[in-house]
């Protein structure tokens, strides 16, 4: 398994997983901002076992605090997606469903892998992404087919993330020692997609241009923000431990 995989992997489970966080505190009732907030920590729980085993592979002093705390922005690999603004409760609900939905179908994927380490990872984390998937998809159908109000906002948060999700099916360069075929992926995650926005009474988005460059660095000005947010403490207190 390529390196810069893992770490791919373990970017995107974190750069979610802090967005997510974000809401701590903030969820619109107390149930919804306990959920979004285990949510989170169930990502940043996923990265960390692929830090720990990125770490391993580098066999470099390299640890799991050095490489989610102390690389740049250019080195991360996360998809555009993870990385943008939480917006208003739909943005983050329709977020969390197309990558939750990835990651269902990638995860499961991976549980296959020769990779006995990955596979591991992938089929524990498997557990969570499931509950993940049902409870983005159960909010997508209430925001989609509840009020004026809630449909207009899930619709202005689809036109504004739907661009960002063709990268998820666009291989790297790293991805192709992953034994997974990333571009076949979609064909699952469009059908449960579907599934979920016709009960919803929501359009399926037609084709159109997709932004990528996340997985080989080249981000958007917002994961600079993150990274000077959550790479603080470790960098003006170096050698912290997670």
């Amino acid at each position: 398994m390529h390196i810069d995989y893992i770490l791919h992997l373990a970017d995107n489970a974190l750069i979610l997983g802090h967005r997510n966080s974000e809401w701590c505190g903030h969820g619109p009732v107390l149930e919804q901002d306990i959920a979004i907030t285990n949510i989170s920590l169930d990502l940043i729980g996923q990265a960390r076992n692929f830090y720990q085993y990125a770490a391993a592979m580098k066999n470099d002093g390299s640890t799991e605090d050095s490489l989610a705390y102390l690389r740049d922005t250019r080195e991360f690999k996360n998809c555009l997606l993870a990385e943008q603004p939480n917006g208003d409760w739909a943005t983050t609900i329709v977020r969390q469903f197309f990558l939750s939905n990835h990651q269902f179908e990638l995860y499961t994927e991976l549980g296959k892998s020769s990779d006995a380490q990955i596979a591991a990872i992938c089929n524990k984390a498997l557990k969570e992404v499931t509950y993940h998937l049902k409870w983005s998809s159960e909010w997508v159908i209430r925001l989609g087919d509840g009020t004026g109000e809630s449909k207009a906002r899930t619709l202005k948060a689809v036109a504004e993330l739907w661009t960002y999700t063709g990268e998820l099916f666009i291989p790297a360069p790293y991805e192709s020692a992953s034994g997974v075929d990333t571009a076949a992926l979609r064909s699952a995650w469009m059908s449960r997609l579907t599934e979920v926005f016709l009960e919803a009474h929501l359009p399926i988005p037609a084709d159109t241009f997709y932004q990528s460059g996340g997985k080989t660095g080249l981000h958007s000005e917002h994961l600079g923000f993150i990274l000077a947010e959550m790479q603080f403490m470790q960098r003006a207190y170096p050698n912290l431990v997670w």
